[in-house]
């Protein structure tokens, strides 16, 4: 996105099922499965750069020696940091003890993070709070073994105060700005209950059949018990990825499925999805199930994982954004008027780039199919300059934005911010024919259009094309998201901005009062969660009239060059990616009541002038 948005979180689960022996001599390291944990972290590092964390538990450990220990940073490369301090552990020790790495047996006994169990952390910060005490995994200890619980996360709750009075825990400062903090109370509660029900076996699966029901929002979960019990589980909605493989060495789970593949070297179908509703529970002595934590419900994948948030080389990934690209190309041609000899095609951020393929391929079947009429209706009027001049014809793609990301760090004080953001992309020079060209460019999606208007299209018109287009692989975002993504501010979103602006010019400014005195009724009868009201906003108005305002919002008072937007309908995107339906962000159809709530209450903070979030 040319727009920062937080993103999201990542989680990494490894479950070593053979004895350190077992690695020593198969895989010559005892280090071997935090080296995976080390891998999987590092090729999910898209999904948090804020901080990340890593617990271990280590199994059949004598009583009064440590068996869960866990580590967390939130320096500029927290991977980095973590694993550097176990590896420095390691070398500490190497000196009073050469050949510590050949004796798996003092590996356990003495260096921290070497266990059976490992959970590992990648954080992106939605509440803007980057201390390292907000970085999972979170841990609660106990004097009982069972009752220690590690616990890490992707997801947003939006019932944090509703599940502390459902387990009567008054929650204090830090607690009530975690949602994990608030999930973790739940897990742990159920947790002591069944530890006094049976301390011998510990039933995992009825834990999470009483708690996660309990749990308003969109997430995958891991966590690791002290008696070495384990576990990963979805939401119902399967709103958050989760992704899992198991042969007889080790049981994975991560956010995503390319990381999987990339690090154990397995296939595509080796590697399965977590389902909605699903638990993958690993015992203590290494046995597993899947099993039904909460019954399903419609599957609503979040479809930003598509679009943007996952890694583009998963081959399913890398189709629909491609394809999300291709769908687009009618809009364009008809855009351009599908004059495609003056017309150039580029991207902006380079998380674009495999959407403007599929872009580019859009528009080469289009040429493909003019030249082979074209050509069939000279008959026998055919000569090698026509047929060659024909032949060679072509979309034309350039590289013409550059992003130097250096820039970024020196954006700071706001007297200075619009002047430095310019600077944050660059052109490049030459690829446009001055007054001629249009200039087509991609983006992922447009959220806020802080970038496209103070840097990108500013940027663009130097070139001095003859008109500039932008192009959003996504739709119009008009709502907040409240299970993952923070994005919960409506005064943010440029396409709500639009709306607003159309309401002005059309005299309907009453519209916004009427709506925020049913929002204010429903809060006050205490049933914001029932509809979205903010859908009334945008009612009097089609997609297209939204585009052509967000095109005016977007271009620079002082610029001459015409600007349009054009956006990814919901029904093509879709089409793109048929198995992540998970769109409340551009329709407003939220899964969970808990959606409308926030959205509603959005609205409210809206026309109260309150910069907060909507939960």
């Amino acid at each position: 996105m040319s727009d920062e948005i937080k993103h999201e979180c990542g989680l990494a689960f490894i479950r070593l099922r053979k004895p350190f022996s077992y690695y020593q001599q198969r895989y010559g390291t005892v280090m071997w499965g935090l080296n995976k944990l080390y891998l999987l972290m590092e090729k999910q590092h898209n999904r948090g750069q804020d901080g990340a964390g890593v617990a271990a538990v280590k199994l059949n450990v004598e009583p009064g020696y440590p068996f869960l220990n866990r580590i967390r940073s939130n320096a500029n490369q927290p991977i980095a940091d973590i694993f550097t301090k176990i590896n420095n552990e390691v070398k500490e020790l190497e000196q009073y003890q050469p050949d510590l790495m050949k004796h798996p047996g003092l590996m356990k006994g003495n260096i921290s993070f070497v266990g059976e169990l490992l959970l590992g952390h990648l954080r992106y910060g939605t509440q803007g709070k980057n201390n390292v005490e907000f970085c999972h995994p979170f841990i609660k200890r106990n004097t009982i073994p069972s009752r220690n619980l590690a616990l890490a996360g992707n997801f947003n709750l939006v019932n944090t105060d509703e599940l502390f009075n459902l387990i009567n825990v008054e929650p204090g400062d830090f607690q009530k700005q975690s949602d994990l903090a608030a999930m973790m109370e739940v897990l742990h509660h159920f947790t002591v209950k069944a530890d006094e029900a049976s301390q011998e076996n510990l039933d995992v699966l009825d834990i999470l059949r009483k708690s996660v029901p309990l749990f308003d929002g969109g997430f995958t979960v891991g966590g690791l018990l002290g008696n070495g019990d384990s576990f990963v589980f979805r939401d119902a909605h399967g709103i958050r990825p989760a992704y899992y493989y198991i042969d007889e060495d080790v049981i994975v789970a991560a956010s995503e499925r390319s990381p999987i593949r990339t690090v154990f070297n397995v296939g595509e179908n080796e590697v399965q999805e977590l389902m909605p509703g699903k638990g993958l529970i690993v015992k203590s002595n290494g046995d597993y199930s899947i099993d039904t934590v909460i019954e399903a419900k419609e599957r609503r994948a979040c479809s930003f994982e598509r679009i943007y948030f996952s890694r583009g080389s998963d081959e399913k990934i890398y189709r629909e954004r491609s394809a999300l690209g291709y769908n687009l190309s009618e809009q364009v041609l008809n855009a351009v008027n599908h004059d495609t000899k003056n017309t150039i095609l580029s991207f902006i951020p380079n998380t674009a780039e495999v959407a403007f393929f599929g872009l580019q391929k859009g528009l080469n079947d289009y040429l493909n199919t003019v030249k082979m009429e074209r050509i069939l209706s000279w008959g026998k009027d055919i000569t090698e300059d026509k047929l060659a001049e024909m032949i060679n014809r072509k979309i034309r793609v350039e590289k013409v934005a550059i992003k130097d990301v250096k820039m970024r760090t020196f954006i700071t004080a706001d007297t200075s911010r619009n002047e430095m953001v310019q600077h944050v992309y660059d052109i490049t020079y030459g690829t446009v024919e001055k007054g001629k060209d249009t200039l087509v460019v991609i983006d992922d999606s447009i959220v806020r259009g802080t970038t496209l208007k103070e840097s990108i299209v500013r940027m663009l018109a130097r070139l001095e094309p003859k008109k500039i287009i932008v192009v959003s692989s996504a739709p119009q975002i008009r709502y907040p998201d409240c299970y993952g993504i923070d994005m919960s501010k409506l005064g943010d979103f440029i396409a709500f901005r639009a709306a607003i602006e159309l309401m002005k010019d059309k005299g309907m400014e009453k519209n916004l009062q009427d709506i925020y005195d049913k929002c204010k009724e429903l809060q006050r009868l205490d049933k914001l969660h029932t509809e979205n009201l903010v859908r009334l906003v945008y009612k009097p108005f089609k997609a297209e009239e939204i585009s052509d305002k967000i095109a005016q919002l977007i271009t620079p008072k002082d610029l001459k060059i015409p600007v349009q937007v054009i956006f990814q309908t919901v029904e093509s995107l879709h089409r793109a990616c048929p198995t992540n339906t998970g769109d409340w962000y551009f329709t407003g159809n939220y899964p969970t009541p808990g959606g409308n709530k926030v959205v509603n209450k959005a609205f409210i903070n809206y026309m109260e002038g309150k910069n907060v979030r909507g939960y």
